[in-house]
């Protein structure tokens, strides 16, 4: 079994399909499956069994895969020696949802790169908490910034909690802070029906038995912004943007009962590369601080 074939063994187990595994390794599906069948072959055992359209991994299979990504961590991790020794040529990318990005970009990406100054840091920017998990499911990302929770595939490392906050344009006669009852009828400007943080909040509206007028649905941010400042919608959205949208001349109020969201940096089940690992080290450290 060579490296090639590990890398088969394992995106198939993480795609399901040969399909979509074929296509992460940048191969014709009919080669993947034939590679897998040789290796079965090779083995004497099978991997992977049919399932409708996709494809299960067996009992035999699934100690394999285990094996097979301990084994291509542990090339990573020998390749990342390199880089990390010669601090050239090394890139680390994180993926984050735009809320996020500001605390990103202007806390912890500082702390990191001075410590860490050939490292290169890529954004991956993602419209949402599912864009965020679906960087690191397909290997765009290293490691992902976003609040939880998020499928248990995915290892989460909590480091605060943010406070959710409405975001109105001026003249809203309202206290400070806003009792959850005074959001029944309010306009608000929400992410798109169906999505999980749209959930969230119906859920929350739910809980307290208020029903907003509903102004516009998008996942866009800077859409949600606009609305507001166009004095056609409020928004629900975290403290880190307070200060965003205090420069718009917006007005930042807190909700009664208070309302937060655990922060965590997320990545797969399996060993990070140095650089990454570091990255989380400094994060954490910067929470404890």
């Amino acid at each position: 079994m060579n490296l090639q074939q590990l890398r088969y063994v394992v995106a198939t187990a993480e795609h399901r399909t040969m399909t979509d595994a074929a296509r992460s390794l940048y191969i014709a599906q009919p080669a993947l499956s034939r590679a897998i069948r040789d290796l079965e072959r090779e083995l004497g055992m099978t991997l992977f069994a049919r399932s409708g359209r996709g494809v299960v991994v067996t009992a035999h299979g699934r100690r394999v895969v285990k094996l097979a990504r301990e084994a291509l961590d542990a090339v990573h991790e020998i390749e990342g020696l390199a880089n990390h020794g010669s601090a050239t040529d090394a890139e680390l990318r994180i993926a984050s949802t735009p809320s996020l990005e500001p605390g990103l970009a202007g806390r912890l990406l500082p702390a990191y790169t001075a410590d860490h100054p050939g490292v290169r840091v890529h954004i991956v920017r993602c419209d949402g908490r599912d864009a965020v998990v679906s960087a690191i499911r397909d290997q765009r990302a290293d490691l992902g910034l976003t609040d939880l929770p998020v499928p248990t595939d995915l290892i989460t490392h909590p480091l605060e909690r943010q406070e959710i906050v409405l975001i109105s344009p001026p003249g809203l006669e309202l206290p400070n802070p806003v009792p959850m009852g005074r959001l029944h009828g309010m306009r608000l400007a929400l992410p798109a029906r169906g999505s999980m943080r749209r959930r969230e909040l119906d859920a929350m509206f739910g809980k307290y038995a208020v029903s907003p007028v509903v102004v516009l649905e998008t996942d866009e941010r800077n859409g949600w912004l606009n609305a507001v400042r166009a004095g056609k919608a409020s928004l629900l959205w975290y403290r880190a943007m307070a200060e965003q949208a205090a420069r718009a001349g917006l007005i930042v109020r807190s909700l009664e009962p208070a309302v937060r969201r655990v922060i965590a940096v997320v990545h797969a089940r399996r060993r990070l590369p140095l650089i990454a690992q570091d990255f989380l080290a400094t994060a954490e450290k910067g929470t404890a601080a």
